[in-house]
């Protein structure tokens, strides 16, 4: 589903914020002097509900699968035929809201994403931000990265069971994905379909088996791609989302500046925040935001409830 925004860069949109691009490449998974560093993570405890300020349970869908499930029916001749098809292909778009990209929904509720990267620096996990979310009763989708499932692996077993949230896919090794290799914040892309395959896939049985189910919704890390690998993205079965609002910037913003981004959002935005920096002014900026938004009569949703669709995968050529 092919965003309707216009086309902005994010080094535009964090220079409005004053938000370094330093800063941002080393949020998700990399240590920061300011920001102490994380210990284990603890087990998560059931938070009561607030009757008063909770949002309303939503209503049960089905998640929306792929003809074939990535786990156990994607055959080493359907990544060739995908190979073969995309590869030669150059790219002529890169971003965050190029064509091919789901960064709203159809939905009148407000989808909440959360990225966890994994790698140093960036395993930890934001109890209090969860907790907040149960408490009020707030779905949410978690794009979990194969790092950091293997840094969580009993907590990231709980988030999927949970069935006020669900999880996508994150990529294995947390990176842009592109053809040629293209960077974003000083990280190196995917630089071949191969390549792209291998981000999209090497994830998917982790996810999957969490799930319990095909899970089709992908993020790669940075949430940049180029129009070739949207494509790859969406020939294998997966949903290529980014997001309509970036309410922490990387895990970088305080919580009043996250409180007021959140304060803006509207029907239908997909908004991208990060739940493995606790230290982050995220948790807080949701704290202290999510009351006022449901005050105002706003919903939330899951991405599966959200009546976004999912490619078929054709039989390989």
């Amino acid at each position: 589903m092919p965003s309707s925004l216009p086309r902005v860069t994010r080094r535009a949109v964090l220079a409005a914020m004053g938000v370094s691009l330093a800063a941002l490449a080393t949020s998700c998974e990399g240590p920061q002097a300011a920001r102490p560093s994380v210990g284990a993570p603890q087990e998560l405890l059931p938070a009561p509900v607030d009757s008063a300020t909770a949002s309303p349970a939503p209503t049960p869908a089905p998640t929306p699968a792929p003809t074939k499930s990535l786990l156990r029916e994607f055959s080493v001749a359907d990544r060739k035929a995908v190979e073969s098809r995309f590869t030669g292909h150059v790219p002529h778009d890169w971003g965050l809201a190029i064509p091919g990209l789901v960064t709203r929904t159809p939905s009148t509720a407000v989808a909440l994403t959360f990225d966890a990267c994994g790698g140093p620096g960036g395993a930890g996990f934001d109890k209090q931000l969860i907790e907040t979310l149960r408490k009020l009763h707030v779905p949410a989708t978690f794009f979990l990265n194969s790092r950091w499932i293997q840094a969580n692996r009993s907590l990231s077993a709980e988030l999927a069971a949970d069935p006020l949230f669900e999880i996508g896919n994150h990529g294995t090794a947390h990176v842009p994905l592109s053809v040629t290799g293209r960077s974003a914040y000083g990280i190196r892309g995917t630089s071949s379909v191969g390549a792209v395959l291998d981000e999209l896939l090497g994830n998917a049985p982790h996810v999957h088996e969490l799930a319990g189910s095909p899970v089709p919704w992908f993020r790669p890390g940075t949430a940049y791609y180029d129009d070739v690998a949207v494509g790859v993205t969406s020939a294998v079965g997966l949903v290529p989302v980014n997001f309509a609002v970036n309410a922490d910037a990387g895990a970088t913003l305080p919580a009043p500046k996250v409180a007021s981004i959140l304060g803006g959002v509207k029907a239908g935005d997909i908004v991208i925040s990060h739940m493995n920096q606790p230290s982050s002014g995220t948790s807080a900026g949701y704290a202290a935001a999510l009351p006022g938004l449901l005050g105002r009569g706003l919903h939330f949703t899951t991405l599966s409830q959200s009546g976004l669709t999912v490619p078929s995968v054709p039989p390989p050529a």
